[in-house]
This record gives structure tokens, C-alpha cells and sequence, in this order.
């Protein structure tokens, strides 16, 4: 059994190693795994320590591990300012499973249908304020997309000044944490100090607030109308029961629909603005992709367009190359358990590294090159290719995200050519808890395409 190593030295010199990875995560992970191997310690002195894996059996023995070996919501404290105790992210047991499975009904099956027809129309409705040759930005475009597509699935809300009143101050709360410097607020809580409104951490403190009002608002609302007939996220949540016939309370509620609206945008936004730029990167790409939208009948609906090949390999690439999220929620040992031949300790935190592992050059040969191909020739398993996450964490949106993901590009792309504005590299860069494009990237449409798009319903 090989001895594990990482990197060492004091608590400055670690201090000083997280902000690095802060700002440059993924060239600091690819030092640490081409110097310590597939398993290693981000910190060899750490107590407890964090040890990273990128091997799939040892993923596959983390994510298939008993309950009673391995915890995670003790790990993903980072998160409680923004979701709250009682986020699906933040339990363990048996509420997360009750949790989830009062969750997981909006989110499959018959569903996607109904979410169709909002994606489609928001799209359209974005896609119609770019002018030819004026340069936007790629990603506040596709944060306005998901947004918007985010709040009407989960409230029902497309228009008033609820709507508007929360579109605005959540994309402007997690605006104000999104740099890598204002970052550091969420990896360091010492730092967390509310000094007043100018003030970092004491804005994002009052627009949470804010945000928290209009929540509980309209959940009350709901209530006391008993408008629970809806098709809308929020209704089938306040209408759901437990085993034991109990409903979520409003604390329940309003922090689930804030993990919704978080996990909801956020990383299906990046992902989009991602594709776009690999699409436009890469002309052969764009004419494939091209040439499959091109055999779809007029009236195609939106389970045709998921069920494109090429578009679905298209997605699965742009979530391989650079994830946006870098770890799955952590796991914390309970009980001593076996990885791989190592034995692990209580107190251990056990992570899984997505974007090492999708960068492992025996599953993904070239893994730097954008090739949609290898996901038409080979079938992954889930813990070769894990950008959900997986196990009993596995993110309950990831039906929803790629649906949303498909539909988005099958429209803008059949609808109009897209160009970067500016022709420099581009790479990843911090963005709060994930990593994205940067948020300067442009691109301009030089042209529109006629309107043999698909219906999309």
C-alpha cells in the first residue's frame, strides 16, 4: 500500500495555497495529481485532512459506500449562507431522504414537457435583443436565459413585481460573491463580518433578506389561497407529503427554493456560455451540429431535439472539458473504511475530484481536445464521468439542466451564427463556488438564420 503524500508546510503557507486554488483551481489540481498521484492529501498536515481521488473505483467505493461509514452535509458548510440549515445540500439520514424524495417529482418524466414551452419562449425572447454585429455578453445572456426559466418553473411567476423584485436581487446576490477576490468570503467565514451596507458581506447579508421576504410572502400566500393546483415547482412541493403525511414547513420551503433557484442557473448558465464558445472555437463542431438540426421536421418537439446524438454529445463534452463544479459535496468518515487498500480514519473528508478524473488520459484520450465524438463511441459509467456529482448526492436538477442545455443550443444555434467579439484565448475563472467563463467574454451574431426552427413544444 502506497503511502499518501500532498503538499505541506505551515498554516501561511496553506492559507496562501488555498488562495491560489481560489483563483487558479484547475492548474493547482493538475500539479497536485501529476506530483502525488491519483490519491492524495491537499494538505498532508491537515487535521482532520482532505484527501482527493480521481480514480473510478475509488470514486465508485466512496459514492456505493454504507451510510454508516460515510456522512456529507458536515462538509458542505461553505454553502449555509446562501441555501440555509435546512437545504437538501445541508442534511444527512433520514431527512435527506425525506427531502428528496419530495424533491425528485418535479424533476422527471412528463415534467420536462411542461418546461419545454418556458424554455423555448425565454430563449426566443433573448435571442430577439442581439442586433447584428453589436457585441454582448455571453454569459449574462445565458444567465438572464436560465434565470428567468429557473423562476418560472419553480413559482409559476413570468411577469409583476414579485417576479422582477427577485429575478434582480438574486442575480445581484450572487453577483456580489462571484469574483475570485469576493470568493474568499465564502472559503474563509472569518472573514464573514457584516461592517454595514457598503460593505461586502453585510450587501450579500441585505440582499438575502430581501430575497428571504418575498419567499416566505409568497409561500404564505400560497397558503392561506390555498392555490396548490399549479404546475409549477413551488405548488407541487406545498401539496406534497411525507410517509407520515406531513408537509415542509415554511423554513423547509423557502431554503429549498433558494437551492433550487442557486443550482438551478448558476452552473446550467456556465455551461451554456461554455458550449457557445466551443462551438465558435471549432467550426467543425458548429457544421455537425448544424447538419443534425438541419434533419429535424419543422414541428419536432422537445423530446426529439433531447434525443439528438450529436447535440447530447455536444453537452456531455462541454460538462467533461471544464465542470463547473470542480468536487461533488464531500464525504466525511463516520467509521474507519477501506479505499483502494488505504484505510481511512473518522473525520477524514473523502473528495472526489470531477475534473481530474475527467482529465485521466486512460478513460479520455487528449482529454485538452473538445471531442464531442468520444461520447458517441463509447458508453462512461458514472464514475468515469460524474459531472452531477453521483451516489445518494447526485444533483436531482441534472434531468432538467441538460434538457434545458439542449433545447437552449438547438435554438440559438439553428436561429443565428454566433462569433467571439474578441479573439484571445479564453479561460476559466472563478465565479463564487464554481468556475466559468469570464464574465468579459463577447460575442456577436453575424447573422440570422430564417425561422425553419424547431417548434420545440
Amino acid at each position: 500500500m502506497t503511502q499518501l503524500d500532498g503538499p505541506g508546510g505551515s498554516l501561511i503557507i496553506q492559507t496562501l495555497r488555498t488562495i491560489r486554488w481560489i483563483f487558479r483551481p484547475f492548474d493547482v489540481l493538475e500539479e497536485y495529481t501529476q506530483r502525488y498521484g491519483d490519491t492524495f492529501f491537499i494538505w498532508k498536515n491537515a487535521s482532520p485532512p482532505v484527501v482527493y481521488f480521481t480514480h473510478p473505483q475509488a470514486i465508485q467505493q466512496i459514492f456505493t459506500a454504507d451510510s454508516t461509514h460515510l456522512e456529507s452535509a458536515s462538509g458542505n458548510g461553505i454553502l449555509l449562507p446562501i441555501v440555509g440549515e435546512n437545504s437538501l445540500f445541508l442534511l444527512d439520514g433520514g431527512r435527506h431522504q425525506r427531502q428528496r424524495r419530495l424533491l425528485m417529482p418535479p424533476f422527471h418524466g412528463d415534467r420536462m414537457r411542461t418546461y419545454s414551452e418556458i424554455i423555448n419562449t425565454i430563449t426566443e425572447q433573448v435571442i430577439s435583443q442581439w442586433q447584428i454585429g453589436k457585441p454582448f455578453y455571453v454569459r449574462s445572456a445565458t444567465q438572464e436565459i436560465t434565470l428567468r426559466v429557473i423562476l418560472s418553473a419553480v413559482f409559476g411567476l413570468h411577469q409583476g413585481e414579485r417576479y422582477q423584485k427577485l429575478r434582480q436581487l438574486f442575480s445581484s446576490m450572487l453577483d456580489s460573491i462571484s469574483s475570485p477576490w469576493t470568493a474568499l468570503f465564502l472559503f474563509f467565514p472569518s472573514l464573514q463580518w457584516d461592517l454595514g451596507a457598503w460593505s461586502p458581506w453585510g450587501c450579500f447579508i441585505r440582499q438575502r433578506r430581501q430575497i428571504d421576504q418575498l419567499l416566505y410572502t409568497e409561500i404564505r400566500e400560497r397558503r392561506e389561497t390555498a392555490d396548490q393546483g399549479g404546475e409549477d415547482i413551488l405548488s407541487l412541493l406545498l401539496s406534497a407529503r411525507d410517509e407520515a403525511g406531513q408537509s415542509m414547513s415554511d423554513e423547509e420551503l423557502r431554503d429549498e427554493l433558494l437551492s433550487l433557484l442557486f443550482a438551478g442557473h448558476e452552473t446550467t448558465a456556465s455551461a451554456l456560455a461554455w458550449a457557445l464558445y466551443w462551438i465558435d472555437y471549432l467550426p467543425d463542431v458548429r457544421e455537425k451540429l448544424l447538419s443534425e438540426l438541419a434533419t429535424l421536421p419543422a414541428d419536432a418537439d422537445s423530446s426529439t431535439i433531447a434525443r439528438l446524438p450529436y447535440l447530447t454529445a455536444v453537452c456531455q463534452e462541454t460538462l467533461r472539458i471544464y465542470p463547473i463544479v470542480l468536487n461533488p459535496f464531500p464525504r466525511i468518515v463516520k467509521s474507519p473504511i477501506e479505499i483502494m487498500g488505504q484505510t481511512f480514519a473518522p473525520g477524514t473528508t473523502l473528495l472526489p475530484s470531477i475534473y481530474l478524473t475527467h482529465q485521466r488520459e486512460d478513460i479520455y484520450p487528449e482529454p485538452k481536445r473538445f471531442k464531442p465524438e468520444r461520447f458517441l463511441e463509447r458508453q462512461y459509467s458514472q464514475y468515469e464521468y460524474l459531472p452531477f456529482g453521483g451516489g445518494t448526492r447526485r444533483c436531482i436538477g441534472s434531468a432538467l439542466a441538460l434538457f434545458e442545455m439542449k433545447l437552449v443550443l438547438a435554438k440559438i444555434i439553428s436561429r443565428c451564427e454566433l462569433t467571439l467579439a474578441d479573439q484571445r484565448p479564453i479561460k476559466p475563472t472563478r465565479r463564487g463556488l464554481t468556475v466559468a467563463p469570464p464574465s468579459t467574454m463577447r460575442m456577436k451574431v453575424t447573422q440570422f438564420r430564417s425561422q425553419k426552427t424547431p417548434a420545440m413544444v
